[in-house]
C-alpha cells in the first residue's frame, strides 16, 4: 500500500492489475475501509486487464483523520436538513468526491472508470456530477439519491448501523459476534454470506485501523449532504446501477431513483442480494462493471 496527497489530506491507496490497463477506481462505503472491496472482486477485475485502485476514504483506515473536529450531533444534522437549514457539518459528500478526484489526478490517470458502494455510490455520483473530466463511466452499486420520499431502512438494519457493537480491545470476540450479526442483518432475507470470509475481514479491519469516531464525520456528511437528484441530472457519464432486491439499509427503490435521475442510466437489479456484494455475484458485479466501461468506449 502507498500514500498520496489528494485534495489536501493524506490518503493511502493501493494498485492491483497491469500498468497499461484501463483504470478503475474503487470507492468503498460509510465507515468501511477499502480492504473491504475483497480480493476475489479485486483479482477478477485485475484478471479481465484493467488498472484497479482502492482506497481509504477520508475519516477511515489510514487516510486523514479529522481529529481537530469533533463529531457533530447526528440528530441536530438530520433536524437542520429538514427545516432546510445548511447543516453544520465537518464536510459533504461532495469534499469526499474532491479527495477521490484528487486521487485520480495524483496517480496521473487523467480520468478513469468509477465504481462505488453504499455511501461510495453517494461520492462517486458527486464526483461525476462535479468533476465530469475525471470520470470515464459510473457504476453506482446499492446506493441512492438523498431523496427524502424514498422508503427508509428497515428497523433491524438501522439499529445495527448506529449501533457499533462492543469495545474491540476489551472484548475482540463480542465485537466480531456483533460485527457478524450486523452482516447477516445487511445480506437480507436471502442470508447470502461467507461467514467465515466476513468475520475475518471485519477483524482485518480492526487490526489494520480502528476509528469509529471517523464513522461518525462520514454519516453527518450523507445527512448533511440531502436531496442530490439535480446534481444527478448534469451527469454525462455512461452510468450503470446495480441494487439487491433485498437491500434491508437502502431499498432498491435507491436504485431505481439513481438510475432515473441520470441520463441514460441502466438498471439492473440482482436477486438474493442485500446490502453486500455475495461472493457468488462478484462475477456478474464484475460483468457489469464492465458493460460501463464499454460504454464509455
Amino acid at each position: 500500500m502507498a500514500r498520496l496527497t489528494a485534495n489536501g489530506i493524506g490518503i493511502e491507496y493501493d494498485i492491483h492489475g497491469p500498468e497499461g490497463g484501463e483504470p478503475i477506481v474503487l470507492v468503498m462505503g460509510l465507515g468501511a475501509q477499502m480492504i473491504r472491496w475483497s480480493m476475489d472482486m479485486v483479482g477478477d477485475l485485475a484478471g479481465r486487464g484493467y488498472r484497479v485502485v482502492r482506497f481509504d476514504n477520508r475519516d477511515v483506515g489510514l487516510s486523514h483523520r479529522f481529529d481537530d473536529v469533533p463529531p457533530p450531533s447526528i440528530g441536530e444534522v438530520a433536524k437542520a436538513v429538514r427545516e432546510g437549514r445548511r447543516p453544520d457539518v465537518p464536510y459533504f459528500l461532495s469534499d469526499m468526491a474532491a479527495d477521490a478526484a484528487g486521487v485520480i489526478e495524483g496517480l496521473g490517470l487523467g480520468s478513469a472508470h468509477v465504481v462505488g458502494a453504499s455511501m461510495g455510490g453517494m461520492i462517486v455520483q458527486m464526483l461525476a456530477a462535479e468533476h465530469p473530466h475525471r470520470v470515464r463511466s459510473l457504476t453506482s452499486i446499492m446506493s441512492s439519491t438523498g431523496n427524502p420520499g424514498l422508503p427508509p431502512a428497515r428497523p433491524e438494519a438501522v439499529a445495527f448501523l448506529v449501533n457499533r457493537g462492543p469495545d474491540p480491545h476489551t472484548d475482540l470476540e463480542a465485537f466480531l459476534d456483533h460485527g457478524l450479526a450486523s452482516a447477516r442483518v445487511m445480506a437480507g432475507p436471502a442470508g447470502v454470506l461467507d461467514e467465515a470470509a466476513e468475520r475475518a475481514g471485519i477483524e482485518q479491519s480492526f487490526r489494520r485501523a480502528f476509528y469509529p469516531v471517523g464513522f461518525l464525520r462520514q454519516y453527518a456528511a450523507i445527512l448533511g449532504s440531502g436531496d442530490r437528484r439535480e446534481a444527478l441530472r448534469r451527469i454525462t457519464a455512461p452510468t450503470v446501477v446495480i441494487h439487491g432486491a433485498d437491500d434491508p439499509l437502502v431499498p432498491v427503490e435507491g436504485g431505481h431513483d439513481t438510475a432515473a435521475c441520470i441520463p441514460g442510466a441502466e438498471m439492473h437489479v440482482l436477486e438474493a442480494m442485500g446490502h453486500n456484494i455475495p461472493a457468488p455475484l462478484i462475477p456478474t458485479v464484475c460483468d457489469l462493471i464492465e458493460r460501463a466501461v464499454r460504454r464509455a468506449a
